[in-house]
């Protein structure tokens, strides 16, 4: 969701050379990115002291002017104030990140109150203040031939050729568990989806979510892959959904890799606000239940997670169909 920015961030700099900064499992994502120069990973764990230090020391080495600030963490400031960048900017939710800051813009507001907006249209806010036009706001993901081949081997091993059309199901959800779709309601949807259409189910869960993947293949009665011996990088993963047919996604990382690559997505909604992510809808479909206590944006549910066993499998699979069948179905 940063792309529209970098892309906006480049050519409002075109000599600039420009590094991004993140955690190594980002580095296969951002290297082939016209608008990166380079990537410098932040040292992890990022708490304490010692990560501290050496965060700054290769922030100082890098002899940057500009740091801008996408995250709204304390932490992701204190590391260019450390290395004394000259100008270190992004939004200011508070008095400590202000500080920490030459320049900040407040978080977006309705009648003084913070709203959630698409985080695209956050990122390109902060390269409008810059003085750099928006170059469009069309995600950006690049698929590499390497990514192509083990991707293609690792399918191949489980007896999964090119022509076999795939329905990926992403199971977890790095925020927390209350992002998850039921384990339950994946397997009966992709019964039915890969009986109907003939497609294979592919599970791809990503690190600390290889029990989700196991728990949606327990339940399954049609033949299912499960990736996850060792688990797909992001690089990987972003060629994965790309050979998809369709995907079922849970609000998470795969589900934007899907709408950047253009192939059709359906989204199951519970805690989260979607208006943080409600941009280029046309490919994709987000489905939520009416329910009292939603988008609450906790990690686990407290009660008895009602918004996301409420949507029931027959409504994912009724939009997945439409995509399927080239139709579509108004959320």
């Amino acid at each position: 969701m940063c792309t529209p920015a970098l892309r906006a961030l480049r050519h409002g700099f075109p000599d600039a050379k420009i590094t991004v900064e993140g955690r190594s499992y980002m580095r296969g994502l951002m290297e082939p990115l016209e608008t990166v120069d380079d990537f410098l990973e932040v040292p992890s764990p990022e708490r304490g002291l010692r990560p501290l230090l050496k965060r700054m020391r290769r922030l100082r080495a890098g002899k940057f002017d500009l740091s801008l600030l996408m995250p709204d963490s304390q932490s992701s400031a204190m590391g260019p104030f450390l290395a004394r960048i000259p100008r270190r900017f992004g939004y200011a939710p508070d008095l400590a990140r202000r500080i920490l800051m030459t320049e900040a813009l407040p978080p977006p507001t309705e009648a003084g109150k913070r709203v959630p907006i698409s985080m695209i249209e956050r990122y390109l806010q902060l390269t409008r203040h810059l003085g750099c036009e928006d170059q469009g706001d069309a995600m950006t993901l690049v698929v590499t031939d390497d990514s192509r081949k083990t991707v293609a081997t690792r399918l191949a091993e489980h007896g999964i050729d090119q022509d076999q059309p795939i329905l990926l199901c992403i199971t977890g959800a790095s925020y927390g568990a209350s992002k998850m779709w039921p384990a339950e309601y994946f397997a009966e949807a992709a019964d039915v989806l890969g009986k109907r259409h003939g497609l294979r189910t592919v599970l791809a869960p990503g690190p600390g979510e290889e029990s989700t993947g196991s728990q949606v293949g327990e339940h399954m009665h049609e033949p299912c892959t499960v990736l996850m011996d060792p688990v797909l990088n992001l690089a990987e993963m972003a060629a994965l959904v790309e050979r998809a047919r369709v995907v079922i996604s849970n609000d998470t990382g795969p589900r934007s890799m899907a709408v950047a690559l253009g192939i059709p997505c359906v989204v199951p909604f519970g805690p989260t606000d979607r208006r943080y992510t409600n941009h280029h809808l046309e490919n994709q479909t987000l489905l939520s239940e009416d329910v009292d206590c939603a988008p609450c944006g906790l990690q686990t549910c407290p009660i008895d997670h009602r918004c996301m066993r409420n949507l029931l499998p027959e409504r994912i699979i009724e939009a997945t169909d439409a995509y399927l069948t080239a139709e579509r179905v108004t959320p």
